[in-house]
This record gives C-alpha cells, sequence and structure tokens, in this order.
C-alpha cells in the first residue's frame, strides 16, 4: 500500500472516518501520518454517529483540526458534556455547523456564535429555557449573516428566525408534544412584536415537518404570518409536511401557488391537502420546471397532477426527479372503487415518458388491479409502464401492483371484493403448508410474476424498494392515530394476496439493492423467496419485514433464519410478526451480521430466550440499539437490560441515558449510544 502515490492513497482516506485518522492511521507510518495532515480530509468533519467518540477523544480532535475544520457535524452527539461544547468555538475557520440532539443553552450558543464571525450554516435544537434576550450583540451580529438555518423546534419559540436577515434556506421541524410528562397543556403564545417575528425578505427555500399535535401546527400558521402579506420575490422550495387526515387550513396558499407560477423558478413543491384546489395548483405549475413534488393524500387533485405533468401544464417535465402520488385516489377503500379510480398503466405509460428522469416514485396507498386496467399498445401490466423509468432508484409500490390477477395460486375466482363486514366474520380456509426445505422450487410455480419480471428487466439499479400491503399498519407506528386514519382496513384488496415468495425471489434480479421493505404480505407462505433473493442481493444493508404470511402463526420461520445468515452486510434489521419467536437458534443466525447496528422487534405476542440475546450482543460489537417488543415478563426485561448494560457497554456510558423501561408494551430496550429517536 505503501507504494501507491499520494493521489490514490488520498483518495482512499476520503472514505476512513476522521475518529480513525486521528487515532489510529497516522500512527502507521511517516508517510500516512502526514497525509492524514492533509487539507481535503480535515476541511469536512462529521462525528454523527460516531459513538466511540467520547469527550476525550472530541477533545483531542477539536485541537488538532481547529485551524483545518470548514464544515463541522455533531449531530446527535447527545453525550457530549457542555465543556466539550465550548472548545467549538476554537475552530474560528466553520462555515456549516451542525449541533442537533447536542446540549447547548442559550448563553452557550451566544459564546459559541460570538467566535464564529465565518458560520453560513447553522443545526440546532430549540429546547425548552430557550431565550433570543440572551444572546449577545457578537452573536446576533454573526446570525445576521446565516444564509442556511435549521431548527428542531422542542418548544414554542421563533428561535433565531428573527436575526436572521440574509436568511436563503430554512428547514424547521415541529417535535413538541401538546402534554407535558406532568399532564400540563402547552399553550402556544409567543411575542407577536415587530423585532420577533420573521419576514423573510431573502428566502429561497422553506421546509417544515412535524409532528402530530395541534401546537405544532399553530406554531407553523404563526411561521407562515407573513406569507400572507409578502411572499418573498426569491422563493423557488416549499415544502410542507403534516400528518393526519385534517391538517390546519392556511387562507393564504391559494396566493402563495400564483406568486409561484408567476417567477417560473419553482423547483419543490409539497402542501397538505387542505391547502390546495385544483385551480391552485394549476397557477403553480404553470410554466415551471419542478424537479421534486409530492401530493401525498390528495385524492381531489389527482385529474390536475396528471394534467398538468401530461398535457404541457408544466416547461419541461424532463427535469422531475422525485414524485410522490401516495394516497391520491378518488376513494378511500377498494369496495367502492371504479376502473377509473386505480392506477391506469396507459396513463403511467404516458407519465413515464414525460418524467423520463425520474428517480423517486412513491406509489403507496394506491390500487391497481391488472384484470380491470388494459394497458396502451398492448401492454397489460403497470409493471410494463413504470419499466420505462430507466433512471429509477426509489420506488414504494402497493402489493397488489406487483400481482398478475385472481387466477394465481391461493387467490378466490370472484372479481368482487367483499365487504369489509364479510371479511371481518368469515373464517379463513386452512391452508396445507408443506415442510420447509431451503433450496425448494415448488412453492414458487403456483403465481405468475410475468408483470414484475417486466419491471426489473426495465430497472435493474434499483437501490430501494418498498411494497406494502393495502391496510397494512404498524402495531408501533411513529405517527398513531395519523397512520391508522389514512390507511384501508386490513384484507380490503384481494389482489394483494397474490403476491407470494415467486415474487420476492424474483427480486433476486435487483442485485443494487440496498434497501428493503415488505409488509402486510398475506400470499406469502414459507418465506423461500427471502433466502433467493438474499443470496443474489448480497450488499442488502437495511431489510424491514412486517406481517409476512398468517399472522395466527409465524410459517416462514426456517427460511428467515437461512435468510439472515447470508445478509452478512446488514446494518439495520426491522422484523415485525405477531408470534415471532426470538430463540436462540434466531439470534445464532443473527450473529451472522456481523455489520448489523440496529435491531428493532415487535411482536406482542412472542417470546425472547434472554441469553441469547446476551451472547449475540457480544458477538456483534457494532450493535448501537436493540429494542424489542415482547410478550415477555416485565421482570425477564428489566433483568435483561440491567445484564446488558453492565456487561456490554463501555463503562464511559451513562446508565440514565440509555435505560428505558415501557411496561405497557413490556419492552427490552437496549441503546449504546443511540437515541430512541434514531428509530424513526
Amino acid at each position: 500500500m505503501s507504494d501507491l502515490s499520494d493521489e490514490i492513497l488520498l483518495c482512499i482516506l476520503r472514505h476512513v472516518p476522521v475518529c480513525d485518522l486521528v487515532r489510529n492511521v497516522s500512527n502507521v507510518c511517516h508517510k500516512l501520518h502526514t497525509l492524514c495532515r492533509d487539507k481535503t480530509l480535515l476541511t469536512n468533519v462529521s462525528l454523527s454517529e460516531e459513538y466511540l467518540a467520547d469527550d476525550l477523544l472530541v477533545r483531542h480532535i477539536l485541537k488538532r483540526l481547529a485551524n483545518h475544520v470548514q464544515s463541522l457535524s455533531l449531530n446527535g452527539c447527545y453525550w457530549l458534556a457542555g465543556s466539550t461544547m465550548e472548545l467549538l468555538a476554537r475552530c474560528r475557520g466553520v462555515t456549516h455547523l451542525d449541533v442537533t440532539g447536542c446540549r447547548l443553552t442559550s448563553l452557550r450558543l451566544s459564546r459559541l456564535l460570538s467566535s464564529l464571525s465565518l458560520l453560513r450554516s447553522l443545526a440546532f435544537d430549540v429546547t425548552p429555557g430557550f431565550s433570543s434576550a440572551q444572546l449577545s450583540s457578537e452573536a446576533v451580529d454573526s446570525l445576521s449573516r446565516l444564509s442556511e438555518l435549521r431548527q428542531t423546534l422542542l418548544t414554542p419559540s421563533y428561535g433565531v428566525v428573527p436575526c436572521c436577515a440574509q436568511l436563503r434556506k430554512l428547514m424547521l421541524q415541529f417535535d413538541i408534544s401538546d402534554v407535558t410528562r406532568e399532564g400540563i397543556g402547552v399553550c402556544c403564545q409567543l411575542m407577536m412584536g415587530q423585532s420577533s417575528v420573521p419576514h423573510y425578505q431573502q428566502l429561497e427555500e422553506f421546509t417544515a415537518r412535524l409532528a402530530p399535535g395541534e401546537v405544532n401546527q399553530t406554531l407553523l400558521l404563526l411561521y407562515l404570518a407573513v406569507f400572507s402579506v409578502h411572499v418573498p420575490k426569491r422563493l423557488r422550495v416549499f415544502l410542507v409536511s403534516i400528518p393526519g387526515p385534517n391538517p390546519a387550513h392556511w387562507p393564504a396558499a391559494p396566493s402563495l401557488a400564483q406568486s409561484l407560477g408567476q417567477r417560473g423558478d419553482l423547483e419543490a413543491l409539497q402542501l397538505p391537502r387542505s391547502w390546495l384546489d385544483s385551480l391552485s395548483l394549476k397557477r403553480a405549475l404553470e410554466g415551471n420546471s419542478p424537479k421534486h413534488l409530492s401530493f401525498s393524500r390528495c385524492p381531489a387533485l389527482w385529474p390536475q397532477v396528471f394534467q398538468s405533468l401530461l398535457e404541457g401544464g408544466v416547461r419541461d417535465a424532463t427535469q422531475l426527479t422525485s414524485l410522490n402520488l401516495s394516497g391520491i385516489n378518488k376513494v378511500l377503500y377498494s369496495e367502492c372503487r371504479s376502473v377509473e379510480d386505480q392506477l391506469v398503466p396507459a396513463t403511467m405509460s404516458r407519465l413515464a415518458a414525460g418524467c423520463s428522469n425520474v428517480k423517486q416514485l412513491n406509489l403507496m396507498h394506491t390500487h391497481y388491479h391488472h384484470e380491470s386496467s388494459p394497458g396502451l399498445g398492448g401492454e397489460t401490466h403497470l409493471c410494463a409502464s413504470l419499466a420505462k423509468l430507466a433512471h429509477l432508484r426509489l420506488l414504494t409500490l402497493p402489493a397488489c401492483a406487483l400481482s398478475d390477477g385472481l387466477n394465481t395460486h391461493q387467490i378466490t375466482t370472484n372479481h368482487t371484493s367483499p365487504s369489509p363486514l364479510f371479511l371481518g366474520l368469515k373464517k379463513p380456509p386452512r391452508l396445507g403448508i408443506q415442510n420447509y426445505k431451503p433450496d425448494s422450487e415448488s412453492s414458487l410455480s403456483g403465481d405468475s410474476t410475468s408483470g414484475l419480471a417486466l419491471l426489473l428487466a426495465g430497472c435493474p439499479f434499483l437501490e430501494t424498494l418498498e411494497v406494502i400491503g393495502p391496510g397494512f399498519v404498524s402495531a408501533l407506528p411513529r405517527l398513531e392515530p395519523c397512520t391508522r386514519a389514512s390507511v384501508e382496513p386490513r384484507g380490503m384488496c384481494v389482489w394483494a394476496r397474490g403476491v407470494g415468495d415467486a415474487h420476492l425471489a424474483a427480486l433476486a434480479a435487483l442485485t443494487e439493492l440496498r434497501r428493503l421493505t415488505l409488509a402486510g404480505l398475506p400470499g406469502v407462505l414459507r418465506g423461500t423467496g427471502l433466502v433467493q433473493l438474499t443470496r443474489q442481493c448480497k450488499d442488502l444493508q437495511v431489510l424491514s419485514l412486517a406481517n409476512m404470511g398468517s399472522l395466527k402463526t409465524m410459517n416462514y420461520s426456517p427460511a428467515l433464519l437461512d435468510t439472515l445468515k447470508q445478509c452478512t452486510q446488514l446494518r439495520e434489521l426491522r422484523l415485525e410478526q405477531p408470534y415471532l419467536n426470538a430463540s436462540a437458534s434466531f439470534f445464532e443466525a443473527l450473529s451472522c451480521c456481523s455489520r448489523l447496528q440496529r435491531l428493532c422487534l415487535i411482536s406482542r405476542g412472542g417470546a425472547f430466550d434472554p441469553s441469547a440475546v446476551e451472547t449475540f450482543v457480544e458477538r456483534c460489537r457494532h450493535v448501537v440499539m436493540c429494542h424489542m417488543f415482547t410478550g415477555g415478563t416485565l421482570v425477564a426485561c428489566r433483568t435483561l437490560q440491567k445484564v446488558l448494560l453492565d456487561r456490554s457497554v463501555p463503562v464511559w456510558i451513562s446508565q440514565a441515558e440509555l435505560l428505558e423501561v415501557l411496561a405497557r408494551s413490556r419492552c427490552v430496550a437496549y441503546s449504546n449510544r443511540a437515541p430512541a429517536s434514531s428509530l424513526r
């Protein structure tokens, strides 16, 4: 390696974390010691998710790199002491700073900003007790030169936004609970004086993501109050995401849409469904060439969206790279749908031809029934239309979109969907399942995958794929009950039952696949397709499986063990099944995933083997988070937590930061420095 040129070595070292450069690589030899001091390696420093970076190491890094670093990220390093955060003031050349999740009071932030006169981008948390009145004049002066700001609001406040007169990019995360831990309601009263109201004169990009709660929506409207009077002239990105079926109405949305359409430089647009009508959307898109559009849960906009994209409503549709059409159906439930309410291959084919550069497409909570929707020009399947998107890298589909019809394995020949009441009372037929054999192909011959084969042939470079059955809702959704209010009852779409092991085996053709989500697929019986899939997709890093096959018993356990043994590159695993048995054999197979960092098991009727969990954590030393929501006793859960914290966690980790007991869920939550929010 020492015979390689400095240029090649520098290219290699760019992929090495800064912690390793400073602590290990620089001590190997004189040549590497010199190269590790190269400015190209030290200008951009990220310690995010570096869970072994304690206060001593971070202080050492900051002292060595203070004169070189220009971009510094400590995102999520919540364990660092306040005294360590004050050392950031030595990095006077920093232009981009991310301290989201760190311990930063108003006074400490003031001292930090006073020393960073070159700062142009800042990301931090607005925590309870924050007061902009405690900022010094030097700190306010530094804020006045910021062009980019990201605030995570944990309490009702404008934060530092009123101080940022030159702001061009504003990103807001509203994560305020309506009720405090003491049960006291949170009041959203802000000072409405002239000095505390944001004005956004130079704003070009506005992004807001909200957690559930009335306080978050009220606070958002206060941030947007100025838009009712004046829309920034340079605004080209406006993204607002509000969970739940009934977001608060904003009267100024039509005037904003008209203003965006007049300028002709719109790049990204996402608005809640109650903010836009068809006419406003037409005005917003007319004459623009957007790159990102999201119309999630906006059924009223269904005709106008396709009219604008397909009939010249935008200037250049080929500029579009990201399109979210999740839940953009006219009606909610499949028993009320007609052919026109489903995705039509002819329309999607035109969309693929006009928006040929789309890389991300979300069609979740939509429907496609193959026998009801003949395509254009002989194309008989929706997948044939989607196959024309050759640049596609991320795709989310409803399970029924992969089915070739009702005449497949285990599907009734009745073309009409039964009523929800009948589905709830009907006793499901008993299915005889053969014994599992790892290399058996017999169970894959019953389902036709001709439609899916067309998609795989046209989009071989997919990196992220999500196939979610209609009506699937996680037992522990983050946005509950908002999530439950926006999906259909389980079992509404009969076509989704046609997706089985053969379809999973066909996905093995996606050799570039990195992230895979399979949820709500009752047609998967033995899981043999999973084994074949992971055998070919060797670089799979994130795997999420939920409610596969029968919910009364777990039929694919043997196949799951063989699957895990092949996932040697896996970083994150999420399993949700009502009767998952996390036994010794399960954790032994899971130990083959030597690079695993995050594990989440959700099984309210399941069980776990405490000693097997201990052995697994000892073997997989990269695990930073292990959450198990099972049916074990509370005593067993607490005992396991204590053992893991005492034996497996380094001594410098505070037990108070890690221990999380959820008695009602009987949850084991072990986290080696990883906050619970990282599971989102």
